[in-house]
């Protein structure tokens, strides 16, 4: 059994597609329509064929009762890995992005956790 695809819930597919390309860095892999919406998902530019991220349409009601509920509660709905958080938290800072949590040390771990202005809580974390 192996990941080959998940998903977060975004507000807007389009502004998603933005963000995570643009800001975060992913690559856009497939892009065809299904119905109003599209099947949108992006790759991390290091991993072209590694696991894809569908961005999903948060248009049904027990979809944004979902990510309205785990975005309040503080929970993350997706962790990537990186290999400095203090780096990529700068690098993010930087281009306006909204982190709730700074860089923080959780064992031997470190995350910091942000805004993916699609409705998220995106965490970024180095297991050291």
């Amino acid at each position: 059994m192996r990941i080959k695809l998940t998903s977060v819930f975004v507000d807007d597919q389009d502004s998603a597609l933005k963000f995570y390309t643009e800001v975060l860095g992913f690559e856009k892999k497939q892009d065809f329509p299904v119905g109003q919406f599209k099947w949108l998902t992006v790759v991390s530019a290091e991993e072209p064929d590694g696991p894809e991220l569908l961005l999903e349409p948060s248009d049904n009601p027990a979809a944004r009762s979902y990510k309205d509920s785990i975005y309040e509660q503080g929970i993350a709905a997706a962790a990537f890995a990186v290999n400095d958080v203090q780096k990529e938290y700068e690098r993010l800072k930087q281009l306006g992005v909204d982190f709730k949590i700074e860089p923080t040390e959780v064992g031997e771990t470190k995350i910091a956790v942000f805004d993916d202005t699609c409705g998220n809580l995106i965490q970024i974390y180095q297991a050291d």
